[in-house]
């Protein structure tokens, strides 16, 4: 079949999930986008915030037309040509719900757990397409429990580590450092990257956080020695002072201008692997096979 068609197809699956995606995202029960046990009756309730057809709705058809173009580049001869549905469905049904996360994740600080369940029943697929389809991370003849055991294995370790990382950031400075929404969302992808695809998501969810995390360091630094010229040129310093501390006390938490979701970055980081993970197997065999960890 043309090659051209395949694009075609992903364009318009592309643009019809990402206003497929916009429209639930308005339908969605508003307590999905609210922090556990907040309620309308709350005094520093804020009603969530939804997708709008722009920028949100644009960047959704954007993102999923890219996502499932580049599936096509880097996967037709594994999964196309050689025709493996369990491992298209995978793809075609995690990018749109993972760029829901990257959205909630933004708009609202929050992960829904229906979001995460659902990408954990995509992980499930994909243990189940690479026992019954094959992997391209394991030989042909390969015992069947090997692939489940490397998702498993991904999923217990990926989770444990983002959740090892809240429990010190709580522990010794005394905030959240990831939340259990972050925490899910790894265990859930974990079961769709494995142990190798894992070192991928990893790498690019930091890389592209340190990459918004630097203009937000500078806006945050700008922003302090602003407050503090403030303060100095008060007649009465102290007053001013507290007065900025109860502006910031007023500030709903999803309206925290010094606070990164990461939540976003995970998400992109699971997305990159799935639409690429023929090329990845390609540039990582060599390494693989050298340390003996190809089967």
């Amino acid at each position: 079949m043309n090659i051209a068609f395949y694009y075609l197809f992903a364009i318009v699956a592309g643009v019809l999930a990402g206003a497929l995606i916009t429209y639930l995202f308005g339908i969605f029960p508003d307590k999905w986008l609210q922090d556990y046990g907040v309620t309308p009756e709350d005094p520093d309730y804020r009603p969530s915030k939804r997708m709008k057809p722009f920028p949100e709705g644009l960047i959704a058809c954007c993102f999923c037309t890219i996502c499932y173009c580049v599936a096509v580049f880097f996967c037709k001869q594994v999964y196309i040509d050689t025709f493996r549905p369990m491992h298209l469905t995978v793809i075609f049904l995690v990018v749109p719900v993972l760029n829901l996360v990257m959205m909630s994740d933004k708009l609202n600080r929050i992960i829904p757990d229906q979001f995460t369940i659902f990408i954990g029943f995509c992980g499930l697929l994909s243990v189940a397409a690479d026992v019954l389809e094959g992997s391209v991370w394991f030989s042909p003849d390969v015992k069947w429990w090997i692939p489940v055991l490397n998702k498993v294995i991904a999923s217990v370790v990926g989770g444990g580590v983002i959740w090892l990382i809240g429990f010190l950031s709580i522990t010794f400075l005394g905030k959240e450092g990831m939340g259990m929404g972050d925490v899910w969302l790894l265990v859930a992808t974990g079961l769709i990257t494995g142990c190798y695809g894992l070192i991928v998501l990893i790498y690019v969810s930091i890389f592209s956080a340190l990459i918004f995390a630097v203009p937000l360091l500078i806006r945050k630094t700008k922003r302090i020695a602003a407050e503090k010229k403030r303060i100095a040129e008060a007649d009465d310093p102290r007053a001013e002072k507290l007065k900025i501390q109860r502006e910031k006390a007023k500030i709903h938490f999803a309206e925290d201008p010094d606070y990164m979701a990461f939540g976003p970055f995970l998400a992109l980081g699971c997305a990159v692997f799935a639409i690429m993970e023929p090329f990845f197997f390609e540039k990582m065999y060599q390494t693989i096979n050298l340390f003996g960890v190809y089967f």
